[in-house]
């Protein structure tokens, strides 16, 4: 099934442009520093980014010495951003559904996402299709929205608050039944699909891969200065999962 391309929609790709153009945001402040630090050595490697979006992170990735990098992702509009922004003759940028990699020809040493594979539906059979692309001591990293939070369907959970305002817990439902939910994010309609931790991990194993690494990240000290109450929510429920693989 093709991915949903709601970022080339004028009001979501409006209102995300505008929360990216600030570092006072979660991907900034928590996800982003987090995955950073389980970043493989990628000198003199090659690097798949799934759903590269401006192609910050691919720009990076040649930065840290990266033989070339191949960014993918649905939208027009982020690499028409990404190719005045994050342009490089080490970098290819491909317009197409990160759920049609198998036609690539290229294998890589690393497969990276950052908050992409929330957006798949069939994850079991594209987790072979990475595994089949990567070089063998290849890692695949990415992150996603923690199924915590995919969980509840319409996106209707909420954290609780005590009389003066401060975050006591977190409600949320539908946990074990995993599949599509349609939520709001700047419009209505967004689809994204809710997997179990389980259902991640076993897809992962079945694949073949080795797990490395799983992290829930916790914010620093920075971004709890940059973000009010980021660390109270946090400390509740992790908001993104982090995961490090490897084909051996």
């Amino acid at each position: 099934m093709a991915e949903q391309n709601i970022f080339d929609n004028e009001t979501f790709f409006g209102g995300y442009r505008e929360l990216r153009a600030t570092d006072a945001n979660y991907n900034e402040q928590l996800e982003q520093p987090a995955i950073a630090e389980l970043l493989p050595n990628i000198y003199g490697k090659s690097v798949l980014d799934l759903g590269c979006g401006y192609g910050h992170n691919c720009i990076d990735f040649v930065k840290r010495g990266a033989l070339n990098v191949v960014g993918i992702d649905i939208s027009k509009k982020m690499l028409e951003v990404a190719e005045k922004e994050s342009s490089d003759e080490k970098i290819t940028y491909l317009n197409m559904n990160m759920t049609d990699i198998s036609i690539l020809a290229q294998k890589f040493d690393l497969i990276y996402s950052s908050l992409a594979f929330h957006y798949v539906d069939d994850f079991a059979s594209f987790a072979k299709d990475m595994y089949s692309l990567l070089n063998p001591g290849g890692y695949l990293l990415f992150s996603q929205e923690h199924p915590l939070v995919t969980a509840t369907y319409g996106g209707n959970h909420h954290y609780n608050k005590d009389e003066k305002g401060n975050y006591l817990s977190f409600t949320f439902s539908n946990y074990n039944e995993p599949g599509k939910r349609d939520t709001f994010w700047y419009v209505d309609g967004v689809e994204k699909y809710h997997r179990r931790f389980s259902d991640i991990i076993n897809a992962l194993c079945s694949a073949g891969f080795i797990i490395d690494t799983v992290c829930e990240p916790v914010p620093d000290t920075k971004a709890t200065e940059k973000i009010p109450n980021i660390l109270a929510k946090e400390q509740i429920k992790p908001s993104f999962l982090i995961i490090k693989a490897k084909k051996v």
